[in-house]
C-alpha cells in the first residue's frame, strides 16, 4: 500500500495533493512539527537519514525528494496522468516548469528566508542579489501565466503541484510580496478551486487556510 508520510506545513503537501488529483488509494500518516523548534519530530527523522519531507513508502520501496516522488507515483500508480510524455506537445514546457520550483524558485526563497534570520543590513549584496533573482523568477512566471492558464499550457499538470507550495505555504516561514503578479494570483485562485487541492489541504493541514492571495501571514 502506498503510504504518504506528511510533515505538517511542508512541501509534502505536494504528494497528498497529487494522490487526490489521481484518485489513488493511499494511507496518510501525519506528523506534527516540534512545537519549539518547528522542525520534524524524531519519529519523522527516522524515516530518512536527512530527516527531510516528503517521504513515501510503497511496499519495499522508500523514497524521498518531492520531484522524485511525484515522478514515481505518476508512473507507478497514475498511468502517466498529469505528466506530459516525450514527443507530446508542450513536453519541454512541462519539463521546465516541473523543475522550476525546486531548481530556481524555492532555493532563492529559502536563501532569502535564511539570510533575513541573520538580520543583515538592507544593502547586503547576497540579499540584494537574491531579491533581484526572486523578482525576475516571479516576473517570468507571471508572464508565462499571462499566456496560458497552466504552466505547461492548456492543461493542469504536475508542474502546478510542484510549484504551488513555494507561493503559498512557504510564505508562512518567509513572507514575500506576490501582490504585483496578477497572473500568478489568478492561477492560485484556479488552483484553490480544484476539489482535489481542497481535499488535500483539509486532510494534510486541516487547521491551515491556504495562502492563495497576496496577503502574507501576520
Amino acid at each position: 500500500m502506498l503510504t504518504v508520510h506528511h510533515l505538517g506545513l511542508s512541501q509534502s503537501e505536494r504528494i497528498v495533493w497529487l494522490c487526490e488529483e489521481l484518485g489513488l488509494d493511499y494511507v496518510l500518516k501525519i506528523y506534527d512539527r516540534d512545537p519549539v523548534t518547528r522542525l520534524a519530530p524524531p519519529e519523522y527523522k527516522k524515516l530518512h537519514p536527512l530527516g527531510a519531507a516528503p517521504v513515501i513508502t510503497d511496499g519495499p520501496v522508500q523514497i524521498a525528494e518531492s520531484a522524485a516522488i511525484v515522478d514515481y507515483i505518476i508512473h507507478m500508480h497514475g498511468q502517466g496522468r498529469l505528466a506530459v510524455a516525450p514527443g507530446q506537445p508542450h513536453y519541454a514546457d512541462y519539463l521546465y516548469w516541473f523543475h522550476f520550483a525546486n531548481g530556481s524558485l524555492q532555493p532563492v526563497v529559502g536563501r532569502i528566508m535564511m539570510m533575513r534570520r541573520l538580520y543583515p543590513p538592507a544593502d547586503n549584496p547576497i540579499i540584494v542579489a537574491s531579491e533581484t533573482r526572486l523578482k525576475l523568477a516571479l516576473q517570468m512566471m507571471d508572464a508565462r501565466l499571462g499566456q496560458v492558464p497552466w504552466l505547461a499550457g492548456a492543461d493542469f499538470t504536475a508542474a502546478e503541484i510542484m510549484t504551488v507550495f513555494t507561493l503559498t505555504t512557504m510564505r508562512l516561514f518567509g513572507p514575500y510580496d506576490i501582490a504585483p503578479y496578477a497572473n500568478i494570483l489568478a492561477w492560485l485562485q484556479r488552483v484553490g478551486a480544484r476539489p482535489a487541492y481542497q481535499r488535500a489541504m483539509q486532510k494534510g493541514d486541516p487547521g491551515l487556510t491556504p495562502l492563495l492571495t497576496a496577503a502574507n501571514p501576520a
